[in-house]
């Protein structure tokens, strides 16, 4: 026993196969192979995939007693023998299956000597393996001509099936091939490969290996096969799972063959009909919300298009985010009690310590409700938000969402982010708003089930207990190799604030509803919101319901912008044909609202809780004890005399002569937008100059007065041969009047609150004052050269 033992040691075993790398789909069907390192197909069959059928055929062709001998059968050797000593003729071995795969592990030239080396591998070979081993190893490496090894590669290129799909007649048809695979040549020699199958068939008939009516179905069975392509499915997936992956020869992804096969046929078509615009690709992803998985996923729309770089993978390419992030923020901003559905946010130009947003189309609505801001996709509101919240909250909440590049540029990141001033992914911004389909719990997307333990026989030990009935689990599990997943999640916002996001953002009158689909019947019940790039260079559109969350990205991988690009019309078309393609069962009402909601009155002014004068609400939603509980003040009474050209405070009001008058009291940005925009704005009327009180007591203080032209603490460069003039300009109550303006603590000049004044600053460290007719004071700074 230690001779045999210290000889085992001294020879072992030669090397495990190398396999062509394959990824399956979910159902266990190859979605692509790879040629192996030596450019052969070698598809490794997995025990599962030994069919009865083609055990029995293949042991009864090649080996009949091969469950009981030890590598080597001594009746068959001396009867070939025999045959080969006192018959004429070509002369015979006695190779066993276990002796074939020796010889294939190693091939040498046919010898008595290397005969006996067979033996003697097939004996270490029975010590090592169990016969179920033995035989999948034979399976996989049985010769089908040219660079086809394997039973499964033969099966796959010749029939496109795997193994355990094969008819009796093309199990047999392939078990008669190994033996002469120059002469039996599929989709050459058919004629004779049908004539082999059927006297190898009326064999087994004799035998009564397999019932007759299956053998008469079989004799029956046309030979019509020729040689397939590979199956090339989903090449940037299986490209990126190979590289993750390396040495694995069987990987089993998450996506769904017809869902994967429709995507990409829907991808490329539709980016055919773009070319004329420009855009040249185009990547999706479709998610499963329930279980996490990705079903389909396409990286380009044409995998073989090197003009286009389409082996670039879109799905993890880093692009500029656009207005995706939005609805994101805005629910954080929700969950913080800043904002609910009716409330009304300011939408004009404003200054946010030197970064001015402008809204897509260029415009200002002066207020709009924050449901019409995030549908409506403005950016001015946005960036409140943002800064009400606050980017270091953003990004962190971004960076627990797995936004990578987010997370590394998180210190230099600025309320630009929320226009898409950072880098994100497709994959990415999908598992984001798989998150608010989901209630707001934000889990890893999968792309592959757990990955079967290598058999004994790939680790190259020792194992008897494999029988041929075990397999490889197909079901879905935790994807990526490295870092554990929840399996719980992380909860990114609460269910409240993804339902109140998921309302707005699946409301169809809006502007970004595709052309063509206003009153289609076809309209999926979906929530989806589209972003574009600065430049025109990327176009979003990304849309959930109930069962499914898809991402599109339509661009250039060059960079380079088109003015067709914008997500409204280039994405979401689609995004609307994808989940009319593979979602159409989906329910459309699936959005419920939780129970930590609740409903009140607010005024329709403000979307504030109605304060005294506020005659005009409606319902809002919010979450009691979060949202923000302020009274509206759109209104303020003032006591004026009766021709209305003088206010009274309480300390100077007359006797008689007065009366009480509402007035607008919106936020001074708004009401300088208003008044610049020709809109009605009334403010209060001069305060009664009799009053020998202090201006802008309890009854006289407004809001606060702010300069808004020029920046404070910007530098400004004018030339000096040019009469270039500096722009005064102001936000004030509506009971300012006039303002007075000041250079460097000398007096410039006097102006009504609303008046735009010019002037030439002087070079060097300038301070801005401007005073009010209520007694307020503002001051700036700025550095003026000349060059």
């Amino acid at each position: 026993m230690l001779l045999l033992v210290g000889l085992d040691r001294l020879f072992p075993l030669p090397p495990a196969p190398r396999y062509s790398p394959i990824v399956l789909a979910a159902d266990g069907s190859v979605l692509h192979a790879y040629l192996n390192p030596t450019q052969k197909w070698r598809m490794k069959t997995e025990l599962a995939e030994i069919t009865p059928a083609l055990q029995q055929a293949i042991i009864n062709k090649e080996d009949r007693y091969f469950h009981y001998h030890f590598g080597v059968n001594p009746v068959a050797i001396l009867q070939a023998a025999g045959r080969n000593i006192f018959r004429t003729g070509r002369t015979t071995g006695a190779s066993t299956i276990t002796m074939q795969v020796a010889r294939l592990l190693e091939p040498k030239e046919r010898t008595f000597g290397n005969k006996l080396k067979e033996m003697l591998r097939a004996t270490q070979l029975e010590a090592h393996y169990s016969k179920a081993e033995i035989l999948q190893l034979y399976l996989n490496l049985v010769p089908y001509g040219g660079n086809i090894e394997g039973v499964k590669s033969a099966a796959l290129l010749y029939f496109q099936q795997p193994p355990d799909y094969l008819s009796l007649a093309q199990t047999v048809t392939l078990a008669i091939i190994p033996n002469q695979p120059r002469l039996l040549v599929l989709g050459k020699n058919n004629a004779l490969i049908l004539a082999e199958r059927n006297r190898w068939l009326r064999q087994f008939r004799q035998q009564h290996l397999f019932p007759n009516q299956d053998i008469e179905d079989a004799l029956n069975e046309p030979l019509d096969a020729q040689r397939h392509a590979a199956p090339t499915l989903a090449p940037h997936l299986a490209r990126r799972l190979v590289t993750q992956f390396p040495g694995q020869p069987i990987i089993h992804s998450t996506l769904r063959r017809s869902p994967q096969a429709k995507a990409e046929d829907l991808t490329k078509n539709y980016v055919r009909r773009l070319r004329e615009l420009g855009i040249t690709q185009a990547a999706v992803l479709v998610m499963n919300n329930r279980t996490r998985t990705v079903e389909a996923y396409v990286g380009s729309a044409d995998f073989q298009d090197n003009a286009s770089s389409g082996q670039v993978d879109g799905v993890r390419a880093i692009r500029s985010p656009g207005s995706t992030l939005k609805p994101f923020l805005y629910a954080l901003a929700v969950d913080r009690g800043i904002i609910t559905p009716k409330l009304k946010l300011p939408d004009v130009p404003t200054n946010f310590s030197g970064f001015r947003p402008e809204n897509f189309d260029k415009s200002c609505a002066g207020e709009v409700t924050v449901e019409r801001a995030l549908t409506y996709s403005l950016n001015i509101p946005a960036v409140r938000i943002l800064a009400d919240v606050g980017v270091p909250v953003f990004t962190d909440k971004l960076r627990a969402a797995g936004f990578k590049s987010v997370a590394k540029a998180a210190p230099r990141l600025g309320l630009s982010t929320i226009l898409g001033g950072c880098g994100a992914t497709l994959e990415e911004l999908t598992g984001l708003y798989a998150a608010l389909a989901s209630g707001g719990k934000w889990r890893r997307l999968r792309l592959t089930s757990p990955p079967r333990p290598p058999s004994p026989a790939e680790r190259g030990e020792p194992d008897d207990s494999v029988a041929l009935s075990s397999g490889s689990p197909r079901s879905a599990g935790e994807g990526g190799r490295g870092g554990e997943v929840n399996a719980e999640g992380d909860q990114l916002v609460s269910k409240a604030a993804a339902f109140l996001i998921t309302d707005i953002l699946a409301q169809r009158t809006r502007p970004d509803l595709p052309m063509g689909y206003q009153n289609s019947r076809h309209l999926p019940k979906i929530a989806w919101k589209t972003g574009t790039s600065y430049g025109r260079r990327d176009a979003w559109s990304i849309g959930y319901n109930a069962d499914y969350t898809i991402g599109v990205w339509v661009g250039n991988f060059s960079g380079q912008g088109s003015p067709a690009l914008t997500g409204a019309d280039v994405a979401s078309p689609l995004l609307f044909d994808l989940f009319n393609t593979l979602a159409y069962n989906s329910p459309n009402n699936w959005a419920v609202p939780p129970a930590t909601l609740d409903f009140r009155l607010v005024c329709a002014e403000t979307g504030l809780v109605p304060g005294e004068h506020c005659p005009n609400q409606l319902i809002d939603y919010y979450l009691p004890g979060t949202s923000s509980a302020r009274h509206c003040e759109h209104q303020k009474e003032a006591l004026v005399s009766a021709d209305g050209t003088i206010a009274y405070c309480r300390a100077c009001v007359p006797a008689a002569g007065f009366r009480r008058q509402l007035f607008l009291n919106p936020l001074l940005e708004v009401l300088a937008f208003r008044e610049a925009q020709g809109l009605p704005a009334s403010r209060l009327p001069p305060h009664n100059p009799a009053c020998r009180l202090v201006r802008g007591g309890e009854d006289g203080a407004g809001a606060a007065l702010a300069i808004t032209s020029p920046l404070d603490h910007a530098e400004y460069v004018l030339d000096r041969h040019d009469k270039q003039q500096m722009l005064l300009s102001c936000a004030a109550g509506s009971e300012v009047r006039q303002v007075f303006w000041y250079v460097n603590d000398r007096f410039l000049r006097a102006a009504s609150a609303t008046e735009r004044v010019f002037f030439r600053p002087p070079s060097g460290t300038v301070k801005i004052s401007c005073a009010d007719d209520h007694g307020r004071n503002v001051d700036i700074q700025l550095q003026v050269a000349e060059l």
